[in-house]
């Protein structure tokens, strides 16, 4: 059954009660702007509503998961950034808190890049994770003047722990899927051609179990950290919209845009 059919983000659920929603720019590398935020929240919401859902597969169309925010987009707000990037944060939160509170498994699938407090923070806000072995995952919010998003700040220190946690956003390490596994970023690593199947096939005993059980066992494992990331999301907000006005991040986001390395005055 499709339940929504366009636009930035599908989604769709299955007679086994197995919903799959698709990031939808690869054109961007499903980069996130307001517009796809915006979708991305409707479409969780959607699968809140969804009576029969048992779980939810989180996928992105084209080379790369998701490569965090839209940098093209940031940079050509101007001194405008930090009201943009007010909105787009505020959609950001709730689709990570969407996730975490949603009863059924969020399984995401991971190729290409999962970078950026989007694709990164979507990483930390899953269930499970399941990367092709060509997966590479980076926090990059320091690396462009800004800081961590979508609750990571909290998430990433429960999941690998403050030291290693410290180290992914403040030294922006490209994480491979061997490393990310090793540090218990991702749940497993498959070959790059198994990656849907592999998915779909985790999806699918998911879907076959307890669901009242499952949804009970989530809300166990995340209800320690459920005050803390809503506690967070807020300064997150501000620091990131804080930050977005300084000399360093248009620096930041310039750097990435040309690919080449930012020249920091911490201005």
């Amino acid at each position: 059954m499709k339940l929504i059919e366009s636009g930035p983000v599908l989604l769709d659920l299955d007679d086994t009660g197995v919903a799959h929603l698709r990031l939808n720019r690869p054109e961007a590398a499903n980069g996130m702007d307001v517009p796809f935020l915006r979708g991305l929240y409707d479409a969780v919401m959607v699968a809140h509503g969804q009576a029969g859902l048992r779980c939810l597969v989180l996928t992105g169309e084209g080379k790369h998961f998701c490569a965090g925010g839209d940098v093209k987009t940031f940079a050509s707000k101007g001194e405008a950034l930090p009201d943009y990037l007010r909105e787009a944060t505020a959609w950001l939160q709730n689709v990570a808190q969407g996730l975490l509170a949603l009863s059924a498994p969020v399984v995401t699938a991971v190729q290409g890049f999962a970078a950026g407090g989007g694709g990164f923070g979507l990483v930390c806000a899953s269930d499970i994770v399941i990367a092709a072995e060509s997966a590479k995952f980076m926090s990059g919010a320091t690396r462009s003047g800004m800081a961590p998003d979508a609750g990571s700040s909290v998430t990433l220190p429960q999941i690998v722990g403050a030291r290693k946690a410290m180290e992914i956003f403040l030294l922006n390490p490209t994480l491979s899927a061997a490393e990310a596994l090793d540090i218990g970023l991702v749940t497993r690593v498959v070959p790059d051609a198994d990656l849907l199947d592999e998915t779909l096939a985790v999806a699918a005993t998911l879907a076959a179990g307890a669901p009242r059980a499952q949804g009970a066992t989530k809300r166990l494992v995340w209800s320690g950290l459920g005050g803390r990331v809503e506690a967070a999301l807020p300064e997150e907000a501000r620091t990131v919209s804080e930050l977005s006005g300084t000399a360093d991040s248009r620096e930041g986001l310039a750097a990435v845009i040309e690919r080449r390395a930012p020249r920091f005055t911490g201005a």
